[in-house]
């Protein structure tokens, strides 16, 4: 087994926490930028519509992040609704920011007439690649609580503030968000593949999204979150939702032309 004994907390001042989490999250964030804002400059597009649209992205995919988790955890929230708005306190979405950037940014980049085809094809491999990093927090803070497994490779974890320690104790979990990993280095080089070979613009991300989901889909049977209906999770819903939109896409316009 693989014990982890840090503390989530990296420090606190007050009612401020900063969380591995919530670190990694912010070196992902900034790793998405600068690759995506690299990539857009090869392909002749200027820094600056890269850096507006983002900061519109991340905001918008901070609250969709926050928004997703609380209504996931209503019976929590419903009666401290105070508690909505610290999010330094943790609880946020991994979907709920994509959903929440990709609506935010697509909006920014329409009214603004960017090209946002491009920039979302752009922002698909950064985005696997942030996700990644961002899951590497997760993995320390143990706060997505997984099932038991007696498998050689699972997680004990052994700090008392962590929330899988609070839960399971010293049993040992699946790495689920450590599986998350795997599964996005592979989409990744996927997507690496169909890079200048999947058209039209904006194809790429819908096949990131695609196959981010399905993998996300299954992976989510072995956490341990709320089930909302049928024994499916919000996570289940949400993947299956963007299933039945990006396949559909996927099969009626997507075309594979060769690289030039």
């Amino acid at each position: 087994m693989i014990h982890i004994g840090i503390d989530p907390v990296i420090f606190q001042l007050g009612a401020f926490l900063l969380t591995w989490h919530g670190f990694f999250s912010f070196i992902a964030v900034m790793v998405a930028v600068i690759l995506v804002t690299r990539w857009a400059r090869s392909e002749g597009m200027v820094g600056d519509t890269v850096y507006a649209t983002a900061i519109w992205a991340i905001l918008g995919g901070i609250i969709g992040a926050r928004a997703v988790h609380v209504i996931d955890r209503w019976d929590l929230y419903g009666n401290n609704p105070t508690e909505i708005l610290a999010i330094w306190q943790g609880g946020i979405a991994l979907l709920g920011a994509i959903l929440g950037g990709l609506i935010a940014g697509s909006i920014y980049a329409y009214i603004n007439k960017y090209q946002i085809g491009k920039l979302a094809d752009l922002t698909a491999p950064a985005l696997l690649i942030a996700q990644s990093i961002g899951r590497v927090g997760d993995i320390i803070n143990g706060e997505h609580v997984s099932k038991v497994t007696n498998f050689s490779w699972g997680f004990v974890y052994t700090h008392p503030d962590s929330l899988s320690n609070r839960i399971y104790g010293l049993q040992s979990t699946h790495p689920s968000v450590g599986y998350e990993i795997v599964w996005n280095m592979l989409v990744l080089g996927i997507v690496y593949l169909m890079r200048d070979r999947i058209k039209p613009d904006g194809m790429l991300f819908v096949l990131y999204l695609a196959l981010y989901s399905f993998g996300r889909f299954f992976i989510t049977f072995l956490r341990e979150d709320r089930v909302w209906i049928a024994g499916l999770q919000q996570a289940h819903l949400i993947t299956i939702i963007f299933m039945a939109v990006t396949i559909p896409v996927l099969v009626y316009k997507a075309r594979i032309v060769n690289r030039d």
